[in-house]
Order: C-alpha cells, then structure tokens, then sequence
C-alpha cells in the first residue's frame, strides 16, 4: 500500500480548491497547476505549492500531459488528481501516470478507455444485463441500417457521439426527412470537438428524467453506491440544478437502478469514485445512459445527504486501501440541491457573460455551502468554463431544501455580470419543480424570460433616481427601470445597486 503525502491537483477553480480542503484536513501537500490568467485564483493562493504550465488556451496548459507531469516531478508530488473535465476521464494521461509511478487517484486507464467510449460501453453493460435505450448498441457503419433501426424503433431518435460528452455531437431527429442532414452534422461536430467522428442511433425517451447513481470501489473487489442525484434541469444538454436523492424513485425502483449501477461497476473491476447515469422514462422504466469516470461537479449533494467525503474515500483507495464503510452505513439524510450559478445571461439563450467580478457576497447559514472558485476582482474569461460557484442547501426534506436555496439565491450578491441566478430562482418557483413533476425539456417547455420580471418595489425605484442623480451618469438598464419599475427581478436591481 503507498502512503500519498503531496497530490498535484491537475485541474482549476473551484475543484481543484476543493481537493485543497480535504488533503489539508488530512495532512497531506498540495499542489497547484496554473495558466497566466489563473496565476492568482484561490486554488493557486490555497496551495503549498503552485507551477506555471503555460497560457490561457487549455491546449496550452491544463491539457498538456507533459507538462502535469513536469511539475508532478519538479515538486516531488506522490499523485495527480485529475478533478473534472480537462485530463480527468483521458485514459492516456492515467496510464502516463501509471509509467511514471505516479499514483492516479481515480480508476484504471482500462477502465476510462471502456466507459469512455459510449458505444463500448453500451455493449459492455447489456451484457451484464443492463437495459440501454432501443438503437443501435454498436457505432454506426453504414447509413441504410441506421435507417432501418430507426424506422424500427420510430422516430423521434437521438444521434450522439460515441466518444465525449457535454452534449456536443448529439442530435434529436424528429422525421426520417432531417435523418441524413443530422447525421452529417453530430459527425461535424464530434470530429471538431473529440477529434473522433463515430456516432450511434437510440431511441429518444418520452418525458426523460436524468437520473445517476455515485459509486464508490476499492481495489478489493468492494463496490457501493452513495445513492441517487436527479440532473434534469439542463440547459443545452448541461446540466444547471441537481438534487439528492430523486423524488421520482420508489423504494423498489432505487435498489433495482442501485444493483445496475454496481453492475456497470463491477464489468469493468472499476476502482474510486464513479457515476452511473440513466435516463428514466414516463413509464418508469429505466436505461444506462453513460458512466462518468470521475467525480462529478454535483457531488456535494450527495456529500450533503450523507455525510460521506468522496475526496477522501478516492484517495484512500487510491493509496490501496480497503473501504472504511459498507453498504449497510450509508442511508439519507434530508434533501439537498444544488444551483450551478454560471456567468452567463438566461434572457439571451443562456450566452456567457464575462467581466470584472465586482462583487460576490456569498449566503451563509445554516445548511448552506458554497463552492467558489472565483473571488470579487477577478475577471470572468471567455478561456475556461463560466461557472462562479456552486450552491449546495440541506433541509430535513424536500420543501425545506428548496425553501432555504430561494432564500439563498436571494441573498447572494454578484455584480460586473450576469448570471444564473434569477433562472434558478424562476426555477425553484415552478410548480413543476414543487411537484418534481419535471424532466430534462423544462427549459423547453416552461422555460419563459419574460416571466422573471418582477415589478419593484417604489422605495427602489426612488433609490435608483436617488444612486442617478448622485452619480450624475445615465445607465440604459436604470432607466429603463425607472419607467416602469421594471427589473429582472429584485437580485437584478441589488446587482445594480451593488454596481452604482
């Protein structure tokens, strides 16, 4: 068994700082990677160490194998954790790692390569008897077959990419007339993003609900799930608010997608931290979706229901060791969502929103936790993924949780962009989302911009004429506001204020 005593954490933001804080609590070194305009980000301040590995563009830095591995040897570093995104599902980077007696803290590069690749993986999991959407359980070869399943199967169908994720290379067709165009576009794309072009065909669920299930291994053959998290509310086939455990499963429903999830697991003798994914239709019926060999970006809710550090379990097991709990330890506690708040502007389709961040005042209290990789001065860039923070809240049920991020999203103050904070709001105030009656279209169907106006208040309109006229300067927005009192909703106009 190997002791880890330094981990280079090979990622950026608020992931990389939340390593920080667990190698901390237990006593071990950590090291920063950083590009030019991360050189004084949090998780650059908050390490023992920190390596410059290159410019902004992540083609130039944070994804260069070389260079993570320079800096693994120049600070003397036992392990990399590779985070999210970036390097972290690249099977070449773990198996470098592995040549390089560095320890990977996350799962074998046999492992990543598998799940990697959906259309491997697909097969892979209906042998173990994993059910998977109707379609095609190979990649697609030849056009007129996939003409056929999905003549078979009936439209609508999806395209997707078999390699990546994020919804890139994936398309929904809906008549067998869009069939051939759609096709040639998700292979576009997917060459452009993934540089593989492969693709496959499935059926399109009816009212899919994105349901996944964490799992834990160690490498003595000891795989548990730490239940279930609902990822529903998307926008562009992203996730934006997730929550633990899923109001839509039933006792039964959740140890039989709890017994696939290990399945999957076990098929490949994975080891650490990984997650299930499967969609869930309107009938009930559940199917193997993807794995994410990772730890993924929603884990503090899960963290939140049951106590569990998953940092801390991945490099346990990391350093060989056998997992301190068992199936029967784990139970849920309560209810916790958590609202990604991305710099971006939901009136415009949800397009990134950079600047100087002027302003950030978290909420705090009682069952809220924040997980920032930004701080006020700071600029929001176009280089790297816009997200600000992650709001997690805990309440002893369901209503309690959503009850306490409203008052949470209330209280928290950004200014110098916009965000996504008001369609979080407008979102936990849906009655579709009171009745968990929702599933992976609600930006689709409920999804309205206009209905985040809300009118304010006269004390804030005569403040606004009041910052105005103090200030002696005209601002569009403001006046507009001034009209009709009129705002996107009251935390557009504290922003303001925060702004004036």
């Amino acid at each position: 068994m190997a002791e880890i005593k330094k981990v280079l954490i090979a990622n950026r933001g608020e992931i990389a700082l939340r390593v920080i804080h667990t190698c901390k609590e237990l006593g071990i070194k950590t090291v920063a990677v950083y590009s030019r305009p991360d050189a004084h980000s949090p998780h650059v301040l908050h390490a023992d160490e920190s390596v410059f590995i290159g410019e902004a563009a992540s083609s130039e830095s944070y994804l260069v194998i070389d260079k993570i591995i320079d800096a693994v040897k120049q600070t003397g570093a036992d392990a990399v954790h590779p985070g999210y995104g970036f390097l972290s599902e690249n099977a070449a980077f773990a198996k470098r790692c592995k040549k390089e007696n560095i320890i990977f803290i996350g799962p074998e590069p046999k492992a990543i390569r598998l799940m990697g690749d959906k259309t491997e993986a697909r097969e892979l999991v209906t042998k173990a008897g994993i059910p998977t959407p109707p379609g095609l359980k190979s990649e697609l070869k030849d056009i007129e077959e996939a003409r056929s399943v999905a003549d078979d199967i009936g439209y609508p169908i999806l395209v997707k990419a078999a390699a990546g994720g994020g919804g890139k290379g994936m398309r929904i067709v809906h008549k067998k007339e869009e069939f051939e165009a759609s096709i040639k576009a998700a292979k576009s794309e997917a060459r452009n993003a993934f540089g593989d072009d492969r693709i496959y065909i499935e059926k399109y669920l009816e009212e899919p609900r994105h349901v996944e299930f964490q799992i834990m291994a160690d490498t003595q053959g000891n795989v548990l799930h730490v239940y279930d998290r609902e990822c529903s509310i998307q926008r562009r086939h992203q996730k934006v608010i997730e929550e633990a455990p899923c109001a839509l499963l039933t006792d039964e429903l959740r140890a039989n997608m709890a017994k696939a999830a290990i399945e999957a697991a076990k098929a490949v003798d994975y080891v650490g931290a990984g997650t299930i994914e499967f969609l869930v239709d309107k009938h009930l019926n559940f199917y193997f979706l993807e794995m994410n060999t990772r730890l993924q970006v929603e884990h503090p809710v899960t963290e939140m229901i049951t106590g569990v550090d998953l940092v801390a379990l991945q490099i346990l097991v990391a350093e060989g060791k056998e997992l301190p709990i068992k199936q029967e330890d784990l139970s849920i506690n309560g209810h916790a969502i958590e609202c990604r708040i991305y710099a971006e502007d939901p009136t415009e389709n949800f397009l990134p929103s950079t600047g100087l961040l002027k302003k950030h005042r978290v909420p705090t209290g009682s069952g809220i936790r924040v997980d920032a990789g930004v701080e006020e001065g700071q600029q929001i860039t176009i280089n790297y993924d816009p997200m600000i923070s992650k709001l997690s809240v805990h309440g002893p049920d369901r209503e309690a949780a959503r009850k306490r991020m409203l008052r949470a999203l209330n209280e928290y103050e950004i200014a110098g962009c916009r965000t996504t904070i008001p369609f979080c709001e407008f979102t936990l105030r849906h009655p579709a989302f009171i009745e968990a009656k929702y599933d992976t279209h609600f930006v689709k169907d409920h999804f309205k911009p206009e209905e985040m106006q809300e009118k304010l208040p006269a004390d804030d309109i005569a403040l606004a004429a009041s910052l105005l006229k103090q200030n002696n300067q005209s601002q569009p927005e403001t006046e507009a506001l001034l009209e009709n009192g009129v705002g996107e909703s009251t935390l557009w106009w504290k922003n303001r204020k925060g702004q004036q």
